[in-house]
């Protein structure tokens, strides 16, 4: 099996916003990108949907794009979502995202009318062949309305070679397995459904694309080290004790949950983009409990079972 050029924890970070014009705060995502990487994460990805790239106007994604690269700074590897509903969009944003010097690119298939399958192998295969980076196909059937299970997901990768990595965020632990047993091990897969982190891992995943890392990165990367280097107790109480969060956001949508996050942390990076609506009141309080309850645990071997 090819060493996958990213793994571990890949932290998504939102796009702040000035919260009096709705412009683009870019000095903000500077810094909260570089708080990630300070908080050790081993990969960032920006311009996914916790990064609300579906609302940001073109000259707005080349800035985010060009900010957050050069925030990170080589330090760790990036992956930078390319995905928009047309073809030359997609491309377009893959070559910036190459001369900026992003690691991988990212590519979610969007529609509006309904894709035949060949529709969809000439779209990724046009976007594989604008830039000499490696792709990770995206999976979300949830947001983008495209299902691609495992045997489509394979015979994509057979057809275009610069697909090596697959985001599964259906949700489907066995896709995971599926996907790495199908193709032989030369698709590194990546989980992005939040609450199935632990289970992902125990079946070959080889990383998790998660916004959790911008409010908790320490407990991620806890669970991460648990699930690779046990004992697995360890990791079962670790996830028991960040599943109410990690359902939360999901549940109620990562860019909105997460930014109410860092308004609690004091790290404020802006409302969200309408039509998206900051949190409810109801929903903050809960967000601001969970986060002091794990804000307050001690997360030492101590006091987790198999310490």
């Amino acid at each position: 099996m090819a060493v996958p050029p990213v793994a571990g924890i890949i932290g998504y970070p939102v796009t702040p916003f000035v919260p009096d014009t709705g412009e683009l705060d870019l000095e903000r995502l500077r810094g909260l990108t570089g708080e990630l990487v300070d908080a050790g994460c081993h990969a960032i990805a920006p311009l996914g949907s916790t990064g609300e790239s579906a609302y940001l106007r073109d000259a707005e994604w080349d800035a985010v794009c060009e900010t957050t690269l050069d925030a990170v700074a080589g330090r760790v590897p990036t992956v930078v979502g390319v995905s928009h509903w047309s073809t030359e969009t997609t491309v377009r944003r893959a070559r910036l995202a190459e001369r900026h010097g992003a690691t991988a690119i990212m590519v979610l298939a969007q529609k509006y009318w309904s894709l035949t399958e060949a529709e969809l192998e000439q779209h990724f295969a046009a976007v594989a062949a604008a830039t000499d980076l490696p792709v990770m196909l995206y999976n979300n059937p949830g947001t983008s309305g495209v299902d691609l299970p495992p045997l489509t997901v394979v015979a994509l990768a057979r057809k275009i070679p610069a697909i090596t990595m697959v985001k599964e965020s259906s949700g489907d632990v066995a896709r995971f397995r599926d996907i790495l047993d199908m193709s032989e091990g030369a698709l590194s897969v990546y989980n992005g459904s939040n609450p199935v982190a632990l289970e992902a891992f125990r079946a070959g995943a080889s990383g998790w694309c998660t916004a959790a890392a911008c409010l908790v990165p320490r407990w991620c990367l806890e669970l991460h080290t648990a699930a690779l280097h046990g004992p697995p107790e360890r990791a079962d109480a670790l996830l028991a004790t960040l599943l109410p969060f990690l359902k939360l956001i999901v549940d109620r949508g990562l860019p909105r949950t997460v930014k109410a996050g860092l308004d609690i942390q004091g790290r404020h990076a802006g409302p969200p983009r309408p039509p998206l609506r900051p949190l409810p009141a109801e929903d903050t309080s809960r967000l601001r409990e969970l986060l002091d309850r794990l804000d307050a645990h001690p997360l030492t071997a101590a006091a987790l079972p198999g310490g």
